[in-house]
Formats: C-alpha cells, structure tokens, sequence
C-alpha cells in the first residue's frame, strides 16, 4: 500500500504539501510585491523630483534634459549619421546628384536648386540655414525666397513666437525675419506638455485641420496621439493665400486623391513650370497619410512603435528618441511583433523598395520627357488651348510621382498604395506623350533630340540657374548673417 493512500499518512503529507506550497506561493507574490513597489518607487523619484519647473513654451531640450535625462541621452543621438540602409540612411545624400531629371521635374520652383536628403532633427535649422532653397538674404540685396511658415516645422520656438504674434503675423512674415528667434532643433516643447508630460499638439495647422473635418484633436487617444505629434510635420500641407498660411489639404480625405481634388477645386498651383508651363503641385512629405493607408496603420500602430522603441532600465521603461530607421534596430523594433529572422525581416523591405523603385526609375525620365517636348512644341508654335489636355496630364503624372517619392518611408508604410499612385503616374506621363505627338504633327513638326541631362549641374544650366551665383550668395549669408542671428540669440538667452 502507497504511503498516499494509507489512512494514517495520507492526509498529514497532503496538508504538508499544502502548506509548503501556501509558503512558495506568498514568497513569490511578496516579491513581485517589493519588486513593483520598487520599480513605482523609481518612477516617482524622478517624476516627483525634477530639478527644474518648466512653464510654458520651453525650447531648449537641455533644459528638459535635467528632468528626463534618459530621454534627453537618447534624443542627443539624433546628431549620429552612421546609419545606411540598402536605399536610405540618416546622412545628407544629394538625391539631384543621384537622379538630375528631378532638376527638370522641379524647374523654376527652388527644389531644383537644392534638395538633401534629411539628417536627424537635431540638424533641422541648421539645414534649413544652408539649403539654397530660402535664398541668401541680406547678400546682394538678395530677397527672401520663403516666407516664415517654412520654419514651421523645424523647431520648438515656433509655437513659442506663434504664441507672441499669432499664426497669422508669424506665417507672412520673411523667412530671415524669424532668423535670430528660430534657433532650437525640434524637441520635447513640440510634442509634450512640460506639466505632465502627455502628449500634446502645438501647431494650429493639424487642430485647424481637425475642425474643418468636424474632429476634435484634444479627444485622441494616446496611441492616436502617438502619431498625431509626428503628423504636425510629416503630411502633405500647403501655404493658403497671400499670406502663406500653413494648411493641411485633408478636407475631403487622406489619400492622393482626395487632395489632388482639394487642389483642383479651389484652383490651386504651388509654381507655374518655367518649361512646360504647367501649373504644379508640390507634394511636401505626407508620410502619416500613406501610413494610415499601409498594414501597420490599418493594424492599429503608431509612428511611436517602429520610430521610438520601448527601453527598459531597472524599473524604469521609456521611449527611445533617437527617432530611427526601425532596420537600425529590429530586436527593438519589427521583432517585437515578427518572429522572423533579422536577416528576413530588412530583406522583406528591401524587396519591396527595390520593386517601387523599379516604377520610379520609369517615371521620372519619362516625365521630365514630357515637360521637355512641350516646351519644344511651344517654340513649334502650340498655343495654350492646344496644350491645355497636355498641361492636365503633366499636373497629374507629377503629382503621383512626388506623392509616392517625397514620403521617404512610403514603400514601407504603404507599399501596394505607393506602386499604385506612381503607376498612375508612369501611366498619365506617357499619355501627355502620346497627346504632345499629335500636337507636333499637327505643326508639321517632330520633338528635337533631348538635351543633354545626365548630370545635376547639366540639368541645372539647361534650366537656367546660375548655381555658381547661387553658392557663392550662400556662402557668404553663411559666413555674415548667420553668425549675427547666432550672436542675438545668444545674448537674449534663447540658445
């Protein structure tokens, strides 16, 4: 007979064995207990202990930095540039260089004198100080090409001068005129509330947004917040009116389409074509309306769950703001979710990037073709009414390109929507080719030979601009005006 089953040891060994598991089981619960009472512990001692009290608009990140030093390290790491994907990274590529019919595509609007791939944040004004694209002012009595609503999204002081003079009075100022006061790169004041920390809006153009579409912004959740912050920047948006006024064009919806009829509607054209003379859009970056498109936004995710992983240190968890390519860190980032190989998951990127590229490659020269030829039917004598058919097909084919071209992580966030739109695209530029060679036979005439545009600085004469000029106007903004707005901004204390 089983000592178990025996009436005279049976039940004292049971309700021993009870008892020992009762002890491991309170063992166990106190230190999950201590654990967490520590962990809260930890938390609060730097929540309720901060070394400085920030009130209001607080543009300097070093100033936050004394509060939350573990956010504060890592967002310092966006001065890094050793990151470098199959197609992208976070150094300061020249994409003119690389592809010089984006020159043609851009002529006679300021992208054809200068665009950069984009650095990290902390290098926001400092690029925007550099780019030839805002002119040199104060050189040669050299005008503001831009007005201030370019600085929009390059720093925290925007909300804080928003704030001093209205958006409207910020908007249609000069861009040099905001020089001195503009001068923190984008940090903590533009997305947290100093008080608590909770996510916040501070640019009026995504709530003015919001409220024509009968929304409120204030009633987002935190995971909606969590890509709302990163949507006052990262969208397609125009400058309305004379005064320049920044607007986000997502009264009738989200997607290309959507926008596109929101433009033609109210007769909208960013720049006239100095070649084919067509009225153009510009698309700027709309990266949150390709995301909500793609299967991680439809998923429910947020820009925060790729670009800002969670980090675990002791008891405390915070968000990395180093603001990266998740393929820097896929441990952190994809395999979160994924339980593929690291290997599988960047080359599942990659090959969706390689086959929108492959539309890419055929649309841009097909495009710049048919700005070309129409210029070339214009000194063959078509007039404007000829033309008009043409004009509508470039607008269209240019759109879908800088739509899908200008959201840098578009074939990742919405892949199957991105070769969609430059396929539209790619179709559109060879159907204005198709017009433009009626429009030649009809003047019994044939589209000279192309010129040569193999490189930028081809491109960039056969346009017109004088980059010599344009440089050398730069370098000396740089080298004069520049270190006086340093200078002002250092003896008010703003830097």
């Amino acid at each position: 007979m089983s000592i178990l089953t025996s009436n005279k040891y049976g039940p004292w060994i049971i309700g021993l064995a009870i008892f020992f598991g009762v002890a491991v089981a309170v063992v166990v619960l106190a230190l999950i207990a201590a654990t967490v009472t520590f962990r809260r512990a930890e938390v609060a001692s730097i929540y309720n202990n901060k070394k400085v009290e920030i009130v209001g608009i607080e543009p300097k990140s070093e100033i936050w930095g004394q509060n939350y030093p573990r956010e504060y390290e890592t967002w310092k790491k966006t001065a890094n540039m050793d990151f470098k994907s199959k197609h992208m990274g976070n150094t300061q590529e020249d994409p003119l260089a690389q592809r010089p019919e984006m020159v043609i595509l851009w002529a006679g609007y300021a992208f054809s004198r200068d665009y950069k791939a984009p650095r990290g944040h902390y290098y926001t004004i400092e690029d925007m100080r550099k780019t030839l694209r805002v002119g040199a002012p104060g050189i040669d009595e050299t005008k503001d090409l831009q007005p201030a609503t370019c600085w929009s999204c390059k720093s925290p002081d925007v909300p804080r001068m928003i704030e001093q003079m209205g958006a409207e009075e910020f908007y249609k100022s000069p861009w040099s005129s905001q020089g001195s006061q503009i001068v923190n790169a984008i940090g903590c004041a533009d997305c947290h509330n100093p008080v608590n920390m909770d996510l916040t809006i501070t640019r009026p153009a995504l709530r003015e947004a919001y409220q024509r579409m009968g929304r409120d912004v204030d009633q987002a959740s935190t995971q909606e917040l969590r890509s709302l912050v990163c949507a006052q920047c990262h969208v397609e948006y125009y400058f309305k009116g004379d005064g320049k006024y920044l607007t986000f064009p997502w009264d009738q919806g989200f997607t290309m389409e959507n926008m596109e009829a929101y433009y033609d509607d109210i007769q909208y054209a960013d720049w006239t074509h100095a070649l084919s003379k067509t009225p153009m859009l510009k698309a700027q970056h709309p990266d949150y309306e390709l995301f909500l498109l793609g299967p991680h936004g439809e998923k429910g995710l947020s820009c925060a769950d790729c670009h800002m992983p969670y980090i675990s240190e002791g008891g405390i968890k915070y968000s990395d703001h180093q603001l990266m390519s998740p393929l820097k860190n896929t441990a952190s980032t994809c395999q979160v979710c994924h339980r593929d190989a690291d290997a599988d998951l960047i080359n599942f990127v990659y090959e969706r990037q390689d086959k929108i590229l492959e539309t890419r490659n055929r649309l841009e020269p097909e495009l710049a073709k048919a700005h070309i030829w129409t210029k070339m039917a214009m000194e063959a004598g078509a007039t404007d009414e000829e033309l008009a058919p043409v004009r509508a097909l470039i607008r269209q084919a240019q759109w879908r390109w800088d739509f899908g071209v200008a959201s840098h992580g578009a074939s990742f966030h919405a892949p199957l929507e991105t070769e969609r739109i430059l396929s539209h695209g790619l179709d559109k530029a060879l159907q204005a080719q198709l017009l433009l060679q009626d429009v030649f036979r009809a003047h019994e005439s044939n589209p000279a030979e192309l010129p040569d545009i193999t490189t930028a600085e081809k491109a960039q004469a056969y346009i017109g601009l004088d980059m010599a000029k344009l440089q050398d106007q730069k370098a000396r903004f740089m080298a004069s005006v520049v270190p006086n707005w340093l200078a002002e901004a250092q003896a008010a204390g703003r830097i």
